[in-house]
């Protein structure tokens, strides 16, 4: 496998992908840098929500591009999301205020409240630079965060562009937002065929050469090929290779290693060494592809101390039921952490139940063998779900509705959104069982689909005028997660930059559903491992900065140190 050079970029468009902490915001401006002093003029541009463009260069970015001082050719630009949100719905509620009812009104801010519409505002946003005149101007454009196959999907969809959608009175989970970009339908087309050229278009898939994350990476590639776009590379980010002979590197350097051949032997690869601290400024992006090695200094202690996570199972264990909810973005160890937790459990003779409705994840692994009686493992099958939750509305509602408004409720069904909706049912009654027992899950609803569902106009319109079953669980589902008696929520982050940006976000998202995490989790802590490879040393050094955040953000935290991944063992599984 070769390593990533940015000399291999040859279309004018790139957009970098991954999850949260993958390190693709680094990639991403280290490139442009490079490219820049190549002689190119080079624009870069994030989408990111938790985007950290600024503090990489340490400037102030805002939607408009900005040259980078220091870098001739090179400027940049942060395009906020929050903000595209704001406009996006005022453009198109704007026209009707004065003109409809308040209680209208409400319902199209609801309908517009959830990600759904963050994505499309955001892809409004760079379309106006797939389609505009920047791609005359820069020899290349690098998009910090790509739009997703869900959006693409979901724009692709024929009543998307229907003027039914303005005279739609059934509601629709996410066919409404995207009214806003009718009038704008050849950009639109425009961009997603510069999308699907591959001679103008490259995707770099970024992930860290970890199991977990390269199986989100492969998905996330999937998805976009059947979106059309398929010219990709999958860039291994941080891969390690010990110089010195300790045994937690060499653990290192073997997992990493087992991850990366796992990948398909045709996809199109590349690799970027670890970076041995936070990348931040011109120096270190000039440095990002080859970087400095640092020098031994021998046995380094804790560079932090926090509690070990038996401190919170201790609290847990002061309970007879309740729910305990590990959340976080991907590739942090949710799984894992949800698995030990529920076994720790068992093992002191709570009755336990281990789920899951994250459709990647390796739940039965992470459980185990040799399991305690008192501990049942599930699965919530999204797919299978969502699939009984749309035959069971088009059955029950589609009774009442016109032809059109039937054909217009398929597409909607048909939209990624509806998911969300059908799992959170499931999800409800396995809240429910917590009266009697201990439910641990892995991946809990996100705030977006809580403030969704919490909304009375979107609640009554996905939960009662659909006649869903399940409906009793669903009501008494928010008043259980907001009691801290019934309900503790553990946010799971690794001492990184933007894993810990995401996390803080996700509880500012609960906070407005009015849900506040009990714990968080520093996952996979080079500071509570002793180590002697000089490049673990600097890295376990740089954590301490975002250590420092998690203890001034989170109610209470605990860590757990970097261990190798353990044998996997398949446990049985009640779907």
């Amino acid at each position: 496998m070769e390593k990533f050079s940015p000399e291999s970029i040859q279309t004018s468009y790139v957009f970098l992908t991954g999850k949260g902490g993958v390190g693709k915001t680094s990639t991403a401006s280290a490139s442009a840098v490079a490219l820049a002093r190549m002689g190119k003029k080079v624009l870069l541009v994030s989408t990111d929500p938790a985007s950290n463009l600024q503090d990489v260069f340490d400037i102030p970015l805002t939607n408009s591009a900005s040259p980078v001082p220091g870098v001739e050719g090179l400027s940049a630009a942060n395009l906020d999301p929050e903000e595209a949100v704001r406009q996006y719905k005022e453009r198109v509620m704007g026209p009707y205020r004065g003109l409809l009812p308040e209680s209208a009104l409400q319902s199209m801010e609801e309908q517009m409240s959830g990600a759904c519409t963050m994505e499309i505002a955001a892809f409004d946003e760079f379309t106006q630079l797939l389609a505009g005149a920047e791609g005359e101007v820069y020899d290349h454009i690098l998009f910090d965060t790509a739009p997703t196959g869900h959006t693409l999907r979901l724009l692709q969809l024929p009543q998307a562009w229907s003027t039914f959608i303005d005279e739609n009175q059934h509601g629709a989970s996410c066919l409404g937002p995207v009214s806003g970009l009718a009038s704008k339908k050849a950009q639109y087309d425009q961009a997603v065929s510069v999308l699907q050229d591959a001679r103008q278009t490259e995707l770099l898939l970024i992930t860290r050469p970890e199991r977990g994350a390269v199986k989100e990476a492969l998905r996330a590639g999937e998805e976009l090929k059947e979106a059309g776009i398929r010219n990709q590379r999958l860039i291994f980010n941080g891969v390690f290779t010990a110089s010195s002979s300790d045994p937690l590197a060499a653990e290192m350097e073997a997992r990493q290693r087992e991850s990366i051949q796992s990948v398909p032997a045709d996809r199109k690869t590349s690799y970027i060494p670890l970076a041995p601290g936070n990348v931040t400024g011109i120096d270190a992006l000039t440095q990002f592809f080859t970087p400095q090695e640092p020098e031994e200094t021998g046995t380094v202690g804790k560079t932090a101390d926090l509690p070990e996570i038996d401190t919170m199972i201790d609290g847990f264990l002061k309970k007879e039921r309740g729910v305990i909810m590990t959340m976080g973005k991907g590739g942090v160890g949710k799984t894992t952490m949800a698995a030990q937790i529920a076994a720790s459990l068992a093992e002191k003779g709570k009755q336990v139940h281990l789920t899951t409705t994250d459709p990647a994840a390796h739940i039965e692994d992470a459980a185990g063998t040799d399991l305690p009686d008192t501990l049942t493992v599930s699965r919530i099958d999204p797919k299978k779900e969502t699939e009984t939750y749309k035959n069971r509305v088009l059955e029950q509602a589609g009774r009442s509705l016109s032809e059109d408004e039937v054909a217009f409720m398929k597409e909607d069904l048909d939209s990624p959104c509806t998911e969300e909706i059908a799992v959170f049912q499931a999800f409800a009654s396995v809240i429910a069982e917590a009266e009697e027992q201990f439910v641990v899950i892995d991946t809990a609803p996100t705030g977006h689909t809580l403030l969704l569902l919490d909304a009375s106009e979107s609640f009554h319109r996905e939960m009662m005028t659909k006649n869903s079953s399940g409906g009793e669980a669903a009501a008494s589902l928010l008043p259980r997660l907001r009691d801290p008696d019934y309900t503790s929520v553990v946010v799971v982050t690794l001492p990184e930059a933007t894993p810990f940006y995401e996390a803080e976000r996700l509880q500012q998202d609960l906070a407005r559903a009015g849900i506040t995490p009990s714990w968080w989790i520093i996952n996979q802590a080079l500071s509570a491992a002793p180590v002697t490879d000089p490049l673990l040393q600097a890295r376990a050094a740089a954590e301490n900065r975002w250590i420092t955040k998690v203890t001034e953000t989170a109610p209470a935290a605990v860590w757990k140190a970097w261990v190798p991944e353990p044998e996997i063992k398949k446990a049985s599984v009640n779907n």
